[in-house]
């Protein structure tokens, strides 16, 4: 039984907990408030935009299918979102495909004489594109494909948004005055009346930029907003023009009567729609499928850089798909994840999925008290919202993207927004994508095939060899030329490869080219021609080609041409430099530098036969068979030893398995550094082949420097000058690796 002292600390923290509780539910609930204010203020915008010309009779309903999606869209996400605090709704980008897609729409149905049922058409093609938007969108998320939509080409997104920033300055401007920007309307537009209103609406642009810049407060743009409206309402009062004659005179909208929308989905619908319309229109169908992809990817992936909140991509995309199906089967249109919404709803304080269903129930509060409001709204006010959001697309991707950009990315950009201003989003992002590729294909193959280049004088294989065997390839070793290879190997950069060893056999004797393939992603078959010229080159000159880390398809690339019949594979870079190696010796090796006795080695290393007859007095040969282990690694450093005849790989400890860093042939040394510095064994010690080597342990070497200081001396100078080969051998190393 709890105490009291132990009741009142858990009543203590219970209170806590409910403040606390409470505390954020009221940042949740204010900053989904204003966000939804101010979502009330796009949306209507958005609404204008689209049902705007010849749909402006309408303007009711476009209100109420665009309240319909944003509390579905707000709702949906609110609940479903990887980041809770997400706003969803009507999106620029999107509304300005959608409002395309309408207007290219409507401009068939009058063409071809069917404007009898022009609204619930209307509906149900929005209704039916937000469906197959949200089908998409499910189909990525499940599919974890999202990222994928990411290797678009950036010019194609640039041109885009600056084509979309266009288009909605000119919505903005048929919004305003019931024109759009067009050589045809510049005298229309120049009127007085004119003027005047598209003055009032750049005026709002203007105080929205430099009111945003100067305070940086959320806040200010609703306010500018609300301001604006107020000053058009004192402005009417004070030139005593009336409501009636405001809206008369354009300035406000019309007033609309109350609209009660039916679902799309019903069979009247679907047998007076013009299905002709459709194949015409499925381009501008592909469009606004593709934006909406593209806008939830950047979105999100923005939200994350201003929140610092990682989000799921596919639970996003799924969260957005269904929101779609279900606005498109309420009667709604495209929805999506808001950057500028959520970044609001952050900064004010809302971290939970309440300020989202805030935002949803504001919209439905909205929808059930029908569009009345709009007779109050002036026009030039949302038109300058319009205005400043499409000016700052236009600024930030045609203007100011010139500082970071290349000029063949950025005339790619320009094009393209051209291209989709003059004939529609499909046109541009196919042609965008074309020349990105075309752009792409050039810049890789600039980048050329070989990472670095070596030849066997400066590069050796793992092997210790003795100090002729070395001299003999310092002397010949550059007959011996090695490229590593990287990258994805297609027409521009082989042939960029086959030049570079056409030039190198023109002045350099060679016996050997190596290729090694491990940095190579893959290659094509213009790839396997420029192989097939280089082996002509390298037959000509009696060089021979081996190719090592092949992967499957490569080798199965290169073995499908009949040059490559009898191709030379090694497993591996040090596998085919020993082989080389070993071939450059036996070619310019003369008899007298073979193999001596264990005196004539020692004689030569220690600088005469008497300190050889000394240090073999203090060895022990051991005799070891292929596979057996000479030392461990870890194991205490006792000896060191001289290799007189087989070879012993030194093997370090991995993961999965022991992996062979070196490997030390007759007249070699091992172990001197651990008799030195009796730390323990690094590496373990193991038989290649039959063996032969003398031990000379640590006692025998501390005798040494204690009774024959002559030997001691010759001793550290041998081993002094075997480090520095050693030394030198992995600066040469380097040195080939960081060109």
């Amino acid at each position: 039984m709890a105490t009291l002292p132990e009741l009142v600390v858990d009543m203590i923290e219970n209170q806590s907990r409910l403040r606390s509780t409470i505390e954020t539910g009221l940042r949740d609930l204010f900053g989904g408030a204003i966000s939804g204010v101010v979502s009330v203020v796009y949306c209507v915008s958005y609404a204008a935009f689209i049902f705007s010309g010849p749909l402006a009779p309408w303007l009711g309903y476009g209100i109420a299918a665009t309240f319909i999606s944003t509390t579905i869209g707000a709702s949906v996400v609110a609940l479903r979102s990887s980041v809770p605090f997400t706003i969803a709704g009507p999106d620029s980008s999107t509304s300005v495909v959608t409002a395309t897609l309408v207007a290219a729409f409507v401009q068939w149905l009058v063409a071809n004489g069917a404007t009898d049922h022009v609204l619930g058409s209307t509906l149900f093609l929005m209704a039916l594109s937000s469906a197959l938007v949200g089908i998409l969108l499910c189909g990525l998320g499940l599919a974890g494909a999202g990222r994928a939509v990411r290797f678009v080409p950036y010019p194609v997104i640039g041109g885009f948004l600056g084509a979309t920033g266009w288009l909605m300055v000119s919505g903005a401007s048929q919004v305003i005055t019931d024109m759009r920007l067009a050589a045809a309307n510049i005298d229309a537009l120049l009127s007085p009346a004119s003027l005047s209103k598209l003055t009032a609406a750049a005026a709002i642009a203007v105080s929205l930029y430099f009111g945003s810049r100067r305070f940086g407060n959320p806040l200010v743009p609703l306010g500018l907003i609300l301001a604006g409206i107020a000053a058009a309402h004192l402005a009417f009062f004070a030139t005593g023009l009336s409501i009636t004659d405001a809206q008369a005179a354009g300035w406000l909208f019309k007033p609309e009567a109350a609209v009660a929308l039916t679902l799309p989905w019903n069979f009247d619908e679907l047998s007076r729609f013009p299905w002709p319309a459709l194949p015409p229109l499925a381009g501008g169908i592909i469009a606004l499928m593709f934006v909406t992809v593209m806008s939830v990817l950047f979105n999100v992936t923005g939200i994350e850089l201003e929140t610092r909140c990682e989000a799921d991509l596919e639970r996003e995309l799924n969260a957005v798909g269904s929101a779609n199906l279900l606005a498109a089967s309420l009667g709604g249109y495209v929805t999506c994840s808001s950057l500028s919404r959520t970044t609001l709803n952050y900064e004010i304080g809302g971290r939970g999925r309440l300020s989202g269903l805030t935002v949803a129930a504001i919209s439905g509060l909205v929808l059930a008290a029908g569009s009345g409001f709009l007779a109050y709204v002036p026009k030039f006010v949302l038109g300058g919202l319009l205005l400043y959001s499409g000016l700052y697309l236009l600024y930030r991707w045609l203007l100011d993207s010139w500082r970071y950009l290349s000029f063949v990315e950025y005339i790619s950009l320009a094009g393209i927004a051209l291209i989709i201003v003059e004939w529609g989003f499909i046109a541009g992002v196919l042609i965008g994508i074309v020349v990105g590729l075309a752009t792409f294909a050039l810049s890789v193959s600039r980048v050329h095939a070989i990472k670095f280049s070596f030849d066997g004088s400066e590069y050796h294989s793992s092997l210790d060899r003795r100090p002729d065997e070395l001299a003999l390839l310092a002397e010949y070793g550059r007959e011996i030329q090695g490229m590593f290879l990287h990258s994805y190997l297609f027409f521009g950069s082989a042939n960029r490869l086959h030049q570079h060893v056409k030039a190198l056999l023109a002045k350099q004797k060679c016996r050997f080219l190596l290729f090694d393939f491990r940095l190579v992603t893959g290659i094509d078959s213009s790839a396997t021609f420029s192989f097939t010229q280089i082996k002509q080159v390298a037959d000509q000159c009696g060089a021979r080609m081996i190719f090592t880390c092949l992967t499957r398809d490569v080798e199965n690339a290169f073995r499908a041409t009949r040059f490559f019949s009898n191709l030379v594979v090694a497993p591996n870079l040090d596998a085919a430099l020993e082989s080389c190696e070993n071939a450059i010796i036996e070619a310019h090796q003369t008899h007298d530098s073979e193999a001596g006795t264990l005196r004539e080695w020692f004689a030569e290393a220690l600088g005469g036969a008497e300190n050889a007859d000394q240090l073999i007095q203090h060895c022990r040969r051991i005799e070891v068979r292929p596979g057996e282990i000479i030392v461990r690694e870890g194991d205490p450093a006792s000896s060191m030893h001289f290799i007189l005849d087989g070879r012993v790989g030194i093997m370090v400890n991995a993961v999965s398995a022991p992996i062979r860093v070196r490997s030390l042939g007759p007249h070699t040394t091992i172990g001197e550094m651990g008799l030195i510095t009796r730390q323990p064994r690094s590496a373990t010690m193991q038989a290649e082949l039959v063996s032969v080597l003398y031990e000379l342990n640590a006692s025998a070497y501390e005798r040494i420097k204690r009774e024959n200081p002559s030997l001691s001396h010759a001793l550290m100078t041998y081993i002094i000058t075997v480090m520095a080969e050693r030394l030198s051998f992995a600066n040469r190393s380097i040195g080939v690796l960081q060109r």
